[in-house]
């Protein structure tokens, strides 16, 4: 057995590489300019293609959307999404008619199940400064059993997310933000319950790593048999086991080796994830994720004959005016954050 803690470091590409059990890793920054009065950029939009404008032009994109960036209604199937934003604001709009206002620091995690539809719009609030977009979405696999259940969704807000910090002996600081999974005696709230992250037994983990400029810290290790990423995505140079690594490059670990990180002289961020792999076949088209081409074909028909429960909103970007952040599930239940 190999002692190496490190297995491989390449560049990252757009989206980022994966391993088992995740299927998909994209981060999103985006400068966007001062919001108009229906939550729009207050800018031209000339120039641009609009409805698929993944150009990062002027130092953001509109992506999907017409008039406000973002993803308008598409369907889902076999998997997960979690969607962490550090800045900015996502609304939700789903088939079940379930809503949701969620960002500056939340997560949603969404089981996709047998199928729903959902958008997922960035609404510019501010009219009076710019509008500032920062997100991961991560897409989860689901094991075989569990990729027809249910689909709901589960808001972790910001201030039910544990941080681990670690001071070294210099006093710099590393500030752990565990999404899933645990660290030491901090433990992330739980996952919707169907999702392969909702058994201990998988080990899967989402941590945010912010380290300080010449911080120290050991990333411990965890049992063998699991894949784990480590994302460096800003930052100067970080040291991992005595190797430099530059920013934007995916190293990939030994799970079952504790490894060194000593930071440079300029703020970093990390994205660490961790999981048992599910061991299925995997077979992708589009948004649908499933273990069989028949099962693909399925999902089509499917679709086809019940649009997943079809689309109760006015819009095909529905967004939410002025409210605050919130949550509104299929069942009428709505909750706030501090709630």
């Amino acid at each position: 057995m190999s002692d190496r803690a490190i297995l491989q470091i390449r560049p990252l590409s757009f989206p980022w590489q994966t391993q088992d059990p995740f299927l998909f890793c994209v981060f999103h920054q985006d400068h966007s300019p001062r919001g108009n009065a229906v939550r729009g950029p207050a800018v031209s939009l000339a120039g641009r293609n609009i409805g698929s404008d993944f150009s990062p032009r002027d130092g953001w994109r509109m992506y999907h959307g017409q008039r406000m960036p973002g993803f308008p209604v598409h369907p889902h199937r076999g998997f997960e999404t979690v969607t962490i934003v550090q800045q900015g604001l996502v609304d939700h709009a789903d088939s079940l008619g379930a809503a949701g206002r969620y960002g500056d620091g939340d997560v949603q995690w969404l089981t996709t199940g047998k199928g729903v539809q959902h958008s997922e719009m960035f609404p510019l609030l501010r009219q009076d400064a710019d509008n500032p977009l920062e997100l991961f979405q991560l897409w989860l696999n689901l094991p075989a059993r569990n990729k027809m259940v249910a689909p709901h969704f589960k808001m972790l807000w910001k201030d039910q997310l544990p941080h681990h910090q670690h001071t070294d002996e210099a006093g710099h600081i590393t500030d752990i933000e565990i999404i899933a999974g645990q660290l030491d005696d901090r433990k992330a709230p739980s996952p919707t319950p169907d999702s392969w992250a909702a058994d201990p037994a998988n080990h899967v983990a989402i941590w945010l790593i912010r380290m300080a400029p010449d911080a120290h810290w050991q990333l411990p290790a965890a049992v063998p048999g699991l894949t784990r990423s480590l994302y460096f995505f800003e930052g100067n140079t970080l040291d991992v086991d005595g190797q430099r690594v530059t920013p934007m490059h995916n190293i990939e670990l030994a799970s079952d080796k504790s490894v060194a990180l000593h930071n440079s002289n300029a703020d970093a961020r990390l994205l660490m994830l961790q999981g048992r792999p599910i061991n299925e076949p995997i077979v992708q088209h589009g948004p649908f994720v499933m273990n069989t081409p028949d099962e693909i074909r399925q999902t089509f028909s499917d679709y086809r004959q019940t649009q997943f429960g079809g689309w109760p909103w006015s819009s095909l970007e529905p967004d939410h005016g002025s409210r605050t952040r919130f949550a509104r599930y299929a069942d009428g239940r709505e909750e706030t954050p501090g709630e």
